[in-house]
């Protein structure tokens, strides 16, 4: 697939907007969705510092989302660069004109935790969920996520392309297989994990060792 144009910087307004908007959809957690993330493995300290919200004010243009989950993509610093939203409902989502993830219309995909990339050392891990890569951060893991096999493009293997090794946690399925497929093509240093189901499957059923061990399981010499 072609990549998209270069990102451009934002605008300072557009910036303006977007902090009001996580901000409102931060401070509108209820305990319901608390729990939600807690089932996930996701505490407050976790939703805090990746400043997950609701949207129960929608800001302009992201009307469509109320009720859901707001997944700020963070810079460095903390700040938002977009927001991805995650329908907190159990229905078939198509049947409501949405996905169980959705992105706002035009938006250029991004790779989600483009901190990590800056606090990792040689190593850097991939997931192909949002919600899994802050389980892995929650470990002390410097994690980013590609949230599918069309969302992962060349500029992606440019910021990925310096580490020693990429340690790919993707899903045990089709699609999982797909984003796998296009980021080993791509990068030499990739490795899958091989999970039996998700990443956050398989810390809730095992907690951190049932993942930190697949790693060192891989690291061991054949």
């Amino acid at each position: 697939m072609a990549d998209h144009d270069p990102l451009q910087p934002l605008s300072t307004t557009q910036k303006e907007m977007l902090e009001e908007a996580v901000s409102t959809y931060q401070a509108h957690i209820t305990p319901e969705v608390a729990k939600y993330l807690l089932d996930r493995g996701i505490g407050r300290e976790e939703a805090v510092t990746h400043r997950l919200g609701l949207v129960a004010d929608p800001s302009p243009g992201h009307e469509k989302y109320r009720g859901m989950l707001a997944i700020p993509y963070l810079d460095r610093d903390g700040q938002p660069l977009t927001v991805r939203f995650r329908c907190l409902q159990e229905h078939n989502h198509r049947d409501y004109f949405h996905g169980k993830y959705n992105t706002v219309a035009g938006d250029i995909p991004r790779m989600y935790g483009i901190g990590s990339i800056h606090k990792a050392g040689e190593d850097i891990h991939v997931t192909e969920g949002e919600l899994d890569r802050i389980v892995l951060c929650k470990l002390g893991l410097h994690a980013v996520a590609i949230p599918g096999a069309n969302m992962w493009f060349g500029r992606h293997r440019r910021m990925l392309a310096g580490f020693n090794r990429v340690w790919v946690w993707s899903d045990p399925d089709d699609a999982g297989a797909e984003l796998l497929g296009k980021i080993t093509r791509a990068l030499r240093t990739a490795k899958a994990v091989r999970l039996k189901a998700d990443v956050t499957d398989t810390y809730l059923a095992g907690g951190a060792d049932a993942l930190l061990s697949l790693i060192a399981k891989e690291n061991q010499p054949k």
